[in-house]
């Protein structure tokens, strides 16, 4: 438990699955967050409408509206909170999806407690006064700032990587073979330093803008 009583705020858990609800709410509240958790969007949307909270956890299958469907609702109404898309068969083209419609950050499951609370505290000191916070939803970056410079080839495949297009439909739009575009991936993320397609897409986009 906390040293101390005073809430950190409060943060919404939206996850129809009782053991992830349960799991990251035992992690936020031990760092002093208050977590509500819902089972579904549209008990979550009903909450929002009265309150706003440090953060939204949103896992994407949901009972009904899906994640993404509240997400866009959310961000239709300017509702202020970030909000971090969860799932545990994220692919690329669900997280473009995510982030391109506002998402803070793209999750996947499972995720390590270090990791939420990682996630909380560094979206809550960039929202804080004085941060230099960044808009979620603007335009990617080609460009990887303190890091190993793309040739020109990986910067096309990386554009369309980014709007989620698969090796198949990127090799067919530049005239390229499957597994040429694979080569250059793979070297996309060899010089970003990640580890899946899906961690490289969230990567540019949450870089700033280069114009």
């Amino acid at each position: 438990m906390p040293n101390d009583s005073i809430s950190r705020g409060q943060v919404f858990v939206v996850d129809d699955d009782p053991s992830m609800r349960q799991s990251i709410s035992s992690v936020l509240e031990q760092e002093g967050y208050e977590v509500i958790c819902f089972a579904d969007g549209d008990a979550l949307l009903s909450s929002a409408r009265d309150c706003i909270p440090a953060c939204i956890f949103l896992e994407v299958s949901l009972p009904g509206k899906s994640g993404i469907d509240i997400l866009k609702k959310l961000r239709a109404e300017d509702y202020p909170a970030p909000v971090f898309v969860t799932s545990g068969q994220g692919d690329i083209p669900m997280a473009v999806d995510a982030i391109r419609n506002g998402a803070s950050d793209f999750i996947e499951k499972p995720v390590t407690g270090n990791e939420i609370v990682g996630r909380v505290k560094a979206v809550v000191e960039a929202l804080s006064p004085g941060s230099n916070g960044s808009n979620p939803s603007r335009i990617f970056s080609l460009h990887l700032p303190g890091r190993e410079p793309l040739t020109r080839r990986e910067r096309d495949v990386l554009v369309h990587l980014a709007e989620g297009a698969s090796n198949k439909e990127i090799a067919q739009r530049l005239g390229l073979s499957s597994r040429t575009v694979e080569g250059h991936r793979a070297g996309i993320m060899r010089k970003a330093g990640v580890r899946s397609a899906v961690e490289l897409v969230r990567l540019v986009l949450s870089e700033p803008h280069d114009c």
